[in-house]
């Protein structure tokens, strides 16, 4: 099992990208949402330059706001800092596009950006469609130095639905799902993404597997409802609600919320109506503190029940311990830990002395 840190993008703290090197995590994964934090790439820059082991990367890059030629040289320029560390994450857009109240990139278009920038950072000449015109193109000047195409970047690709699942087997090497799936959803998961890798002549075997999640160590006693919890929690458990929301907008229905977190659902739903602007125009404020912080009128959503349906890695040490052996032996390769940006250090530190040097 590999352990990775997607942070906060924030380009005044790369060096959170070094204490977590220092700890001994394997990645350092860097998102890309233009309306809520600093440039992935700058960020990546700062981090690369002063790291000599973690393995970076954009968690994830996004391929709505940027075409795939620019995604192509941007992570190759990082991969000229670091060589051989640096990988590229990428996915549809689902924050990044929503706080602009736009909806992801489609899965046709998805998989026809792989493709090109899976031929560009392959040191390919391909084609390339723009503004419904195609032409061949190829990263030139290369043997100059500007960027690095030498050293293979490995694409991780970010993937729920079905067509993207297939995609990532087509193009990627691996796969991270944007959140914690149950050990019978990840095996369909993988399923797609296998049938995508066999029909390229591909071995799915080989390809990497990571989920972004959370962690909380209990303290002997300490129930989930206690404050120090909810803080630790609640910056995830509250972007799970806007992952919800975003889903109720897309599917028109609210007929896959469990039960058991019906009553939160509910009533957060009520809280959002109450900004009382369009529907369409909601987006950002429903993304506040998105996985960042937790807004003070939104900790009352942070129940119990919205930390179990999390899926995160919450529980005692030993509770912890078990959990990560059986999504191992389920497939799993890594997991991601994006802790709320305020204890990002401690969070890390306590994670990396009481579950990663016992595992």
């Amino acid at each position: 099992m590999k352990f990775g840190v997607c942070v906060a993008t924030n380009i005044n703290d790369w060096q959170l990208l070094v204490h977590a090197e220092n700890e001994g995590f394997d990645h350092g994964w860097v998102p890309d949402s233009q309306m809520i934090w600093s440039d992935c790439y700058a960020t990546l820059a700062l981090a690369a330059h002063h790291t000599s082991t973690i393995r970076l990367g954009t968690g994830v890059a996004i391929a709505g706001t940027r075409i795939a030629p620019v995604t192509a040289h941007s992570i190759a320029s990082i991969n000229r800092i670091a060589p051989g560390r640096v990988f590229l994450g990428i996915g549809t857009g689902h924050t990044a596009m929503r706080v602009m109240n736009f909806n992801p990139m489609k899965a046709p278009p998805f998989r026809e950006y792989l493709r090109v920038v899976r031929a560009l950072l392959d040191g390919e000449e391909t084609e390339f469609t723009l503004n419904g015109e195609t032409r061949t193109i190829e990263i030139i000047h290369k043997e100059l130095g500007f960027i690095d195409t030498e050293h293979r970047i490995p694409m991780y690709v970010a993937a729920n639905g079905p067509l993207a699942l297939k995609a990532a087997g087509t193009y990627g090497d691996g796969r991270i799902s944007g959140g914690a799936e149950s050990a019978d959803a990840f095996r369909a998961s993988m399923a797609r993404v296998r049938r995508g890798a066999e029909e390229a002549g591909r071995d799915a075997d080989a390809m990497h597997t990571a989920e972004l999640t959370f962690a909380c160590i209990l303290e002997p006693g300490e129930g989930l409802d206690s404050d120090r919890v909810k803080g630790e929690c609640g910056s995830m458990v509250s972007s799970r609600l806007h992952g919800l929301w975003e889903a109720v907008q897309l599917r028109g229905n609210e007929d896959f919320i469990g039960d058991d977190i019906r009553d939160v659902w509910e009533q957060y739903r009520d809280y959002v109506a109450g900004f009382n602007v369009p529907r369409e125009a909601a987006g950002q404020l429903v993304h506040r503190g998105h996985c960042t912080y937790l807004p003070a009128e939104e900790r009352r959503f942070v129940t119990p029940a919205m930390i179990r349906a999390s899926g995160a890695l919450v529980g005692t040490p030993e509770q912890i311990l078990d959990l990560l052996r059986e999504k191992e032996a389920n497939g799993l390769k890594e997991v991601v830990l994006l802790p709320p940006m305020a204890i990002a250090r401690d969070n890390l530190t306590r994670f990396r002395r009481e579950i990663i040097d016992r595992y």
